[in-house]
């Protein structure tokens, strides 16, 4: 058998700067897309619902609210 050798090739920095800039634009497109179905689901449930489910949150986590 022989022995296999690896090299380890170093980063450029304008690799980072690339692969950095596309882990914000995943983050970003994450967030947007979570805030847009909360926006999406809030507004169009019924009112009762939403006040519920707030008001339940609320209860849950120790927070009087009335």
């Amino acid at each position: 058998m022989t022995a296999k050798t690896f090299s380890v090739k170093t980063l450029s920095a304008d690799a980072v700067l690339v692969s950095s800039r596309i882990e914000v634009l995943r983050a970003a497109l994450v967030v947007f897309t979570l805030g847009a179905g909360l926006v999406y689901l809030a507004g169009f449930s019924y009112a009762s619902v939403a006040h519920n489910a707030a008001h339940d949150s609320r209860h849950s986590l120790g927070f009087p609210c009335h």
